[in-house]
């Protein structure tokens, strides 16, 4: 982002922390389900005294992803020139392929994670403690290093800035009270609806982290066409405005995109979205299981 755009204060700041704290939301509740579908399972099996090793699993797993943040994120600040590019553009491909595969795999995922967390955990109880702990290490230690990469990825292009870190750790404390009110039955949330709308919305945010990671690659000299733009509307769409910062600091957007990032963009919404929205095909009784899953799993 520019010095210019930056400057422009709130709509920057707030569309980085959009972006970001979308991401937080999704992926804290979809871990968050996890530990709660877990937590219920002991307490209904009456096996209480397990869920220390779920605690040690979850918090292992939490570390993890910190360092991984971490490691990948700091350890790259001090790269510049184009060997900076290359490294921005590779991490935002690895990111377009993570948040892919996230949202067309919770797109069928979500009807038997349920049970298969259960059946797992019910294994896991007669092997002993230490298989307890890897089991829920493994499950959601799954989920957030996908959070991890997808957050290098999408912050790649804010110049150091602190704000997306931040949303990202908004959205995970909503997801987590969320997570809490579920489960002591406070709020109901119908995630058909939820995980359908914030998929095709981050569907589209993956598009623009493809088009930047892109442009970086081109800029680095590893693809060519930098000097072809599609279109350029600068002269009267000003990225350094409210509007501009927001879509920047969303979506990634352009005034001046070239060929390959426009194509890109293009084909990966277009392909993206109608694999996501394309019709499951449901087994009798499904659709009722996936409804209720979450809400029968929080029950203590």
């Amino acid at each position: 982002m520019t010095e210019q755009a930056f400057a422009s204060g709130a709509p920057s700041v707030a569309a980085q922390l959009f972006g970001s704290g979308l991401i937080g939301v999704r992926e804290g509740l979809e871990t968050g389900i996890v530990v709660m579908i877990l937590v219920a399972f002991l307490v209904k099996s009456q096996r209480r005294e397990s869920l220390k090793w779920v605690a040690a699993g979850v918090g292992a797993a939490v570390a993890m992803v910190v360092l991984i943040f971490v490691g990948i994120r700091y350890g790259t600040s001090t790269v510049t020139g184009l060997a900076a590019e290359l490294i921005a553009g590779l991490a935002s491909l690895a990111a377009v392929v993570i948040v892919t595969w996230m949202v067309l795999w919770m797109r069928t995922a979500s009807r038997s994670i349920s049970g298969d967390l259960k059946a797992g955990l019910a294994h896991a109880l007669d092997v002993g403690p230490v298989a307890v702990a890897m089991l829920a290490f493994l499950a959601v230690g799954r989920e957030g290093v996908e959070t991890a990469l997808l957050m290098v990825g999408y912050a790649e292009n804010t110049a150091g800035s602190h704000w997306p870190l931040i949303g990202l750790l908004l959205g995970i404390v909503v997801a987590a009270a969320l997570t809490v009110l579920m489960y002591l039955g406070a709020v109901r949330i119908n995630f058909a609806i939820f995980f359908k709308y914030t998929g095709v919305l981050l569907i589209v945010v993956a598009a623009g982290i493809l088009a930047y990671g892109i442009r970086a690659l081109q800029t680095a000299d590893w693809l060519p066409g930098l000097a072809h733009n599609a279109f350029d509307i600068s002269s009267w769409f000003s990225m350094s405005s409210w509007y501009g910062t927001v879509a920047q600091g969303i979506f990634n957007f352009r005034a001046d995109p070239t060929v390959l990032q426009s194509l890109a963009w293009l084909l990966y919404v277009v392909v993206v979205l109608f694999l996501f929205l394309r019709p499951v095909p449901a087994t009798a009784g499904a659709s009722h299981a996936t409804r209720s899953s979450t809400d029968t799993a929080a029950q203590p």
